[in-house]
């Protein structure tokens, strides 16, 4: 029996159009040997597949210069396909995957994640993939936790001290020692991310290890909805018995008009449940103006935009709904427009 391609990488990323220039949220899956996109993740057959044979990236990619994080794909037969990230991470993981699967699918290779067993010295009977699903469980595995450093705080995350103490209880390893190496080995392989500048400076090689056992290195799962967010300079108080859910970020934003296309200052309110961005009149008042559905939705970063004239709109980002309705927000800073896309990425994923 013929083995299926290993799935390498899945997510939402807007794609342009092959005829017009439209740019349009797709679920993109990574396979060994292609690219398969697909209007919506529930959909069972795939609106197209782009072979990797013979392909070649380009990143960064200039040719649509009001749209960042792009890359290029251009198959064996010189035909151009254009995907946009929400970010610059994300662009950068999936330019690496890509590349690689191109590179061993060209080399007549299977795709295999980097290993860190030899360097190690892990025992072969360790399974990685096995060993991230039992801390992810949530009964039994490690608890994500908000935590607050440096005026930030770190949402869906926990401390290196706290991974250390689950894999020695979990008699994964014998002593604390064995569990640094193991986890410096699950972060090695990507079942870890780093969060904040502690930890990541330990993973850049900054430190004696990769991986840090201190209760202010953060650390989370990549699939998590891990986001990052500084403290609030908005004064405004919402009530939050107003809704059901957790407010995940608040703060005043841009938003560009419907109809008239002009641009006014709104207060926006994110939460987790219901998976909504209400807006309100920042001088007050309880009642949202209107409501933004993010379930299932995209969003990403843009440079400009064409009809755009009276307003410098360059810390622009916009949100594509799930029935492609597109709403165009700046925030203050590019640093804040980055915080407001990774905090609606997580409502979009994991609210109701």
């Amino acid at each position: 029996m013929e083995r299926e391609p290993m799935r390498i990488r899945e997510g939402y990323l807007v794609k342009k159009g092959s005829m017009f220039n439209t740019w349009k949220p797709m679920w993109v899956v990574l396979l060994e040997d292609g690219i398969e996109f697909y209007k919506r993740k529930a959909d069972n057959s795939p609106k197209g597949m782009i072979p990797l044979k013979g392909s070649s990236l380009q990143s960064p990619c200039q040719d649509f210069g009001k749209r960042m994080f792009v890359f290029k794909l251009t198959v064996a037969k010189q035909q151009d396909h254009f995907f946009q990230a929400a970010y610059l991470e994300e662009r950068d993981v999936w330019v690496r995957d890509i590349k690689k699967a191109i590179h061993c699918i060209d080399g007549g290779q299977r795709f295999a994640r980097k290993s860190t067993r030899k360097s190690i010295r892990l025992p072969e009977t360790i399974n990685l993939s096995a060993l991230y699903l039992s801390m992810k469980d949530p009964e039994k595995g490690i608890k994500e936790l908000k935590l607050e450093k440096d005026k930030r705080v770190f949402n869906h995350c926990f401390t290196g001290n706290c991974v250390i103490d689950w894999l020695v209880s979990s008699s994964s390893v014998r002593n604390r020692r064995e569990g640094l190496l193991l986890a410096s080995s699950l972060l090695s392989e990507g079942y870890l991310q780093p969060a904040g500048d502690t930890s990541k400076a330990a993973a850049e090689g900054l430190s004696d290890t990769a991986f840090l056992d201190l209760s202010d290195a953060y650390y989370y799962f990549p699939d998590s909805g891990f986001f990052c967010e500084g403290y609030s300079s908005d004064d405004d108080v919402v009530l939050k018995e107003e809704f059901r859910g957790t407010i995940v970020k608040q703060g005043c934003l841009l938003k560009q008009g419907h109809r008239r296309k002009n641009w006014k200052v709104r207060k926006f309110v994110l939460r987790d449940d219901p998976a909504y961005l209400h807006y309100y009149d920042p001088a007050g008042g309880e009642e949202p103006l209107g409501a933004i559905h993010l379930r299932g939705c995209v969003v990403t970063a843009v440079e400009d935009m064409p009809d755009t004239k009276k307003y410098d709109v360059d810390i622009l980002f916009e949100i594509i709904t799930a029935n492609e309705i597109h709403y165009y927000l700046q925030a203050a800073s590019s640093t804040e427009r980055t915080e407001w896309i990774k905090a609606i990425q997580s409502v979009a994923r994991t609210g109701k």
